[in-house]
């Protein structure tokens, strides 16, 4: 089993002020094995902190973060376990997030699973048997219109060719009542925070 955390669109200090406690808490160093950004980090220490949760840290270039680094590459192909995850920022994808052009890049660098970012907003979804993922905004920096953003990451268990997928989003507004909580029931979610579980399984 290999945990791989899949987080991006910061844009600390530029849009938002950091990630929420609730997040920071749950990033105990040493649980997660790797770290997929999909970029806009926004400054060094706000990567540095990133880098701190996990040894194995990839993350792609962006335009924001090119005025502090020239070092992310445009793209990245991780293997973990039985499955190739292609990491990218989106600023490739045009329209960005969509669905027709995210499968021809996917075919085109030859993975299972598509890592991209850019719309700051979290989505899952199969398509031709591959798994496409975005993690929306770890700080829930407003998106290019300015709209308010939910703080959302997933987070990957991966084994061999299979990949369990939690989607966690922050809310803090909601109530008791309307706080999602994990499949299995478990007790003690803090309120506001949504947590949904998906499992793709590679057949090819």
């Amino acid at each position: 089993m290999v945990l791989v955390l899949v987080v991006g669109d910061t844009w600390v200090p530029q849009r938002s002020c950091g990630v929420p406690e609730v997040f920071r808490k749950m990033f105990v160093p040493g649980r997660i094995h790797k770290i997929l950004i999909t970029g806009s980090v926004g400054c060094k220490e706000m990567y540095d902190y990133l880098r701190t949760i996990a040894a194995e840290v990839h993350c792609t270039a962006s335009e924001v973060d090119r005025q502090w680094t020239e070092s992310f590459p445009e793209s990245a192909v991780v293997a973990v376990e039985g499955v190739k995850i292609g990491l990218i920022h989106g600023h490739q994808v045009v329209p960005v997030g969509d669905k027709d052009s995210l499968a021809a890049l996917q075919r085109e660098m030859d993975v299972d699973v598509l890592v991209s970012g850019g719309t700051h907003h979290s989505k899952y979804f199969e398509f031709d048997s591959r798994l496409f993922v975005n993690p929306g905004s770890l700080s829930g920096a407003d998106d290019a219109v300015g709209a308010d953003v939910p703080p959302s990451f997933m987070l990957l268990d991966v084994q061999d060719k299979s990949v369990v997928t939690f989607i966690y989003q922050y809310q803090p507004e909601n109530t008791d009542d309307e706080a999602a909580h994990t499949d299995d029931g478990a007790a003690g979610t803090p309120s506001g925070l949504k947590i949904k579980k998906k499992e793709w399984v590679k057949e090819y």
